[in-house]
């Protein structure tokens, strides 16, 4: 187990650069001059524009731009912003808690209801209720975040009057309840149909036969050998939706005004501020490859027959 982390982490390495490269690459290439677009169209000095340009490192190639970033990076060092010299550590430190609070509520939501529902239909594959889930699902699937956002403001906030439109606590869960429910609703699709799918071909297998003519109660047969086997595809989708989560509130915190990281690279991206995007991009990269290796390290929990060399 040992060797195979240590293995997994070297593997990190090449994938984390190459990501972060792409990004970097991507927002520094972009035609026009960020620093000049700050003063929009007033006149300045171009001796100024030069000094800011030196100061911020802006005037060197991009290849050393990038080993800078990079080198500060592994310091702790995420760049600092344009407009207001203000280190992105500090804009992700203020953002960042509230994005987690948001994505672990809804990623809690996705797991408890999304499992559940799963179970219930796979236990009662090809059935009125199996067919009603899958409906519903696919209407989940259909539906642009958006959409759904704003029509769960219209109805739960102006309508009934039962929650707030937008959030002016982020630190109060009942504030958070529905952007975080629609922000988990593509992904409690998917957990969904994932679920059930693989409920009900585990479901046919002969290791259930056996458990069942064994004379094993149902409980036992359910939650113990057919649940911790068809959570492996399920277990695989929810360590990558963890990081889809943190990086798709983008949409959802610019309906329901929550100050996250999506609302910190919306606002970057509108301003050009590209130090800001990639700090945040490097953040969310890392969280991805974090939860996949925890992912793999969990198959061998849920399924004992899985080793590592």
């Amino acid at each position: 187990m040992g060797r195979y982390v240590v293995r997994r982490l070297l593997q990190m390495i090449p994938v984390f650069i190459g990501s972060t490269l792409l990004i970097f690459l991507m927002m520094y290439s972009l035609p026009g001059d960020p620093v000049r677009a700050l003063y929009g169209e007033q006149a300045i000095d171009e001796a100024q524009i030069a000094q800011i340009k030196q100061d911020l490192g802006l005037d060197l190639p991009l290849w050393q731009q990038y080993w800078n970033y990079l080198t500060g990076l592994f310091q702790g060092d995420f760049g600092t912003q344009i407009a207001s010299g203000r280190p992105v550590g500090d804009i992700i430190a203020d953002a960042l808690p509230v994005t987690i609070r948001l994505a672990l509520f809804a990623f809690t939501f996705v797991v408890l209801v999304g499992i559940s529902l799963g179970v219930i239909a796979g236990l009662k594959a090809d059935t009125l209720l199996d067919r009603g889930m899958l409906v519903f699902t696919l209407l989940l699937i259909s539906v642009p975040s958006f959409v759904l956002g704003y029509g769960a403001q219209f109805v739960f906030a102006f309508k009934l009057g039962v929650a707030t439109p937008t959030v002016r606590n982020s630190e109060d869960f009942s504030e958070l309840l529905m952007p975080a429910i629609v922000l988990a609703a593509l992904s409690l699709a998917y957990v969904v149909r994932l679920t059930r799918t693989s409920i009900a071909e585990n479901l046919r297998s002969d290791y259930i036969r056996t458990a069942i003519a064994k004379g094993l109660p149902r409980r036992r047969v359910v939650g113990v050998h057919l649940l911790r086997n068809s959570l492996i595809p399920v277990v695989t989708f929810l360590g990558t939706d963890l990081g889809a989560l943190l990086s798709g509130a983008i949409v959802t915190e610019g309906i329901f005004n929550v100050q996250g990281i999506g609302d910190a690279v919306y606002e970057a991206l509108i301003q050009r501020e590209g130090s800001t995007v990639v700090g945040i991009a490097s953040l969310i990269v890392i969280i991805y490859l974090c939860a996949s290796l925890i992912v793999d390290l969990l198959y061998a929990v849920l399924d004992p027959r899985i080793r590592y060399a």
